[in-house]
């Protein structure tokens, strides 16, 4: 899966100027509105507030949407019609001062000359997308034939995860590129008993050397943090009647406890799936919330607790996103299998649906840096995996969660090359 490192980066780009030479110039010195334009970051439409225009063969776009987009630090000096922009990747600060009116631009206190001049409309600065190309590292592309600007964001580090097979012992070496990693070891069968046995998730016979405590051991060793992966599904009504029944949820939480103990897992992540189809969705998340809270109460502080979550569209709603987010540490949101039933693997999820989830999310009053955009691999390719990750770009989020983490060499090395093209792990 992946990984280096780089800060948060940002960006506004430029078109090289053959492409903008492609682009017809007006004859008026004034800009003119071009509302056939669209502009796509990670191909995915940004949404303006003030339409993108064109002059002599110059794009300008609304700097603070772009910006903002690309995660870049913006200020704006009313007094001195001034934009700052402040862009840290790769350990390295990028200062460029703007102002309108002025082909000049200021980058880290020397004077740059720029092809045009940002200007002001309608309460908004707009810039040229080519004042940025030599300070930033945005991929720029126009295409004539549907007047589309198109821009991929640069290498980003944020919190990566990935969900960790059952006897996946050829996968440890992976392990370095994650930032935490969850083991699928545990679940709540379908009697409601928290078990590390069952048939489809258990803790895995040693090989050798390597043994399920040494695994966990080696990942913290590496401040890789480890947690509990707990499984349960509510397509009989077996979750329900734990969250329900005390004594079942206090053996769970009591068999959790344990586990973290002995195995020294340094969180716990829940992957209760189904509450809220065929049951009524208040109550059950009602339920949920309780027993989150009740595990909250039950382990040390330093313990971890998330929660992998289906997105709002979907069509479980049996989750209170707002409440789950302050009882803990974050949430990933699964934003996947919205394609039809039977749908081949590695056929994208919708971009559409997965920028709405995340939308919804944040709506309902989860912090955005409590959430990790969860990326099931199997449905992804190497070109489509980079527009999830740039979202997650986009919104700021704390980062991403891939299911799961042999998918990246069962499918290709491209995969993992795609992947760190886009994010790398956080320091």
């Amino acid at each position: 899966m992946f990984i280096q490192r780089t800060g948060k980066i940002a960006v506004a780009a430029a078109m090289v100027i053959s492409m903008m030479g492609s682009i017809p110039a007006t004859q008026s010195h004034k800009l003119q509105a071009a509302p056939a334009i669209s502009v796509q970051l990670d191909h995915v439409p940004l949404t303006f507030d003030a339409a993108p225009r064109i002059d002599k063969g110059v794009t300008y776009v609304p700097f603070r949407t772009v910006g903002e987009a690309l995660g870049i630090g913006i200020s704006w000096n009313n007094k001195t019609q001034t934009i700052t922009a402040v862009n840290t990747s790769k350990g390295k600060t990028t200062k460029v001062v703007l102002q309108v009116g002025s082909k000049t631009a200021t980058v880290n206190g020397e004077k740059v000359n720029l092809p045009a001049a940002p200007v002001q409309r309608e309460g908004r600065v707009l810039i040229p997308l080519s004042s940025f190309s030599s300070q930033f590292d945005v991929r720029t592309g126009w295409d004539q034939a549907t007047r589309t600007v198109s821009m991929v964001s640069p290498q980003r580090e944020m919190h990566l995860r990935a969900f960790y097979a059952v006897k996946a012992y050829h996968e440890i070496d992976l392990l370095p590129s994650m930032n935490s990693v969850a083991f699928g070891w545990s679940r709540i069968d379908r009697d409601g008993t928290f078990t590390l046995e069952g048939k489809e998730y258990q803790v895995p016979a040693a090989a050798g050397e390597v043994t399920p405590k040494s695994i966990v051991a080696d990942a913290a060793s590496q401040q890789i943090q480890p947690s509990l992966m707990v499984y349960a599904l509510d397509g009989n009504g077996e979750l329900t009647k734990v969250l329900g029944d005390s004594t079942l949820r206090q053996k769970s939480i009591e068999g959790i406890q344990a586990a973290i103990q002995e195995y020294g897992f340094g969180g716990v992540v829940l992957d209760f799936e189904g509450l809220g189809f065929k049951l009524d969705a208040v109550e059950q998340q009602q339920l949920l919330n309780q027993y989150v809270k009740q595990l909250r109460e039950s382990l040390p502080p330093e313990i971890a607790i998330s929660l992998a979550v289906p997105p709002l569209n979907s069509a479980y709603k049996g989750y209170d996103y707002k409440t789950l987010a302050t009882l803990a540490d974050d949430l990933i949101i699964m934003a996947y299998q919205y394609n039809p039933a039977g749908t081949k693997a590695q056929v994208a999820e919708p971009n559409s649906l997965v920028n709405q989830a995340i939308a919804l999310a944040l709506k309902a009053g989860v912090p955005k840096e409590k959430i990790l955009l969860g990326i099931n691999i199997n449905s992804e390719t190497p070109a489509s995996v980079g527009d999830k990750l740039g979202l997650a770009k986009r919104y700021d989020l704390k980062g991403a969660a891939f299911w799961r983490l042999g998918l990246f060499r069962t499918y290709s090395a491209d995969m993992q090359s795609a992947v760190q093209a886009s994010v790398i792990k956080e320091e």
